[in-house]
């Protein structure tokens, strides 16, 4: 679920509780949680909804200026009507994780043994350990770039960075992404073991 960065920073505000969507089905689930640029959200309540039900007040709450307004942008799109109830949960629990940059033996075997359990499963053979060293060697270069130095298309590379961010291996920039610390311990241990 795609979120306008405005409507977001009223979520962040307390001032925006809800929002609408139209979809063939719900991409969001009542009590999941959504990572944004502001923090984790959480997903109090999913309902299926008419036209007719929104109220002017859930309208202010979604952060339109009427209820005329959110309907007409909801018109233009097609799918069942959802009501969706959120809030801030608090901060994206992966900047923690990928803060953290001492760790034990044991985390690091985890790390280690999760990266060879992706590796295996993919159809085209290991990549976690390739990965890590590229974005290690090259930070902040566009993913594109990246892509072909490994020989696959941008969409699935970016794909599988994002596995890795996952795990707090990695970090988004600007342009292109930089290990985390949790990442740069990670790659020590499993680039000298591989």
């Amino acid at each position: 679920m795609l979120i306008k960065q405005k409507i977001l920073e009223g979520i962040e505000k307390g001032e925006i509780q809800l929002a609408f969507r139209r979809w063939k089905r719900p991409t969001v689930r009542s009590g999941g949680r959504l990572r944004t640029r502001i923090g984790e959200l959480a997903i109090e309540a999913v309902d299926r909804v008419t036209f007719k039900s929104i109220t002017e007040k859930e309208a202010h709450q979604a952060g339109f200026s009427s209820r005329d307004e959110l309907v007409a942008e909801l018109r233009a799109r097609a799918g069942a009507l959802y009501r969706i109830r959120l809030s801030l949960a608090g901060e994206d629990a992966r900047i923690a994780l990928r803060n953290a940059s001492k760790l034990s033996k044991a985390e690091l075997a985890a790390v280690a043994a999760r990266l060879e359990r992706m590796d295996t499963r993919s159809s085209d053979g290991p990549w976690t350990v390739t990965y890590l060293g590229i974005i290690a060697r090259s930070p902040a270069t566009l993913a594109a770039e990246l892509a072909a130095s490994c020989g696959v298309a941008k969409a699935p590379f970016k794909a599988r960075v994002r596995r890795l961010k996952e795990l707090g291996l990695t970090e988004s920039l600007e342009k292109g992404y930089r290990l985390s610390p949790r990442g740069r311990a990670v790659w020590k241990h499993v680039g000298r073991a591989r």
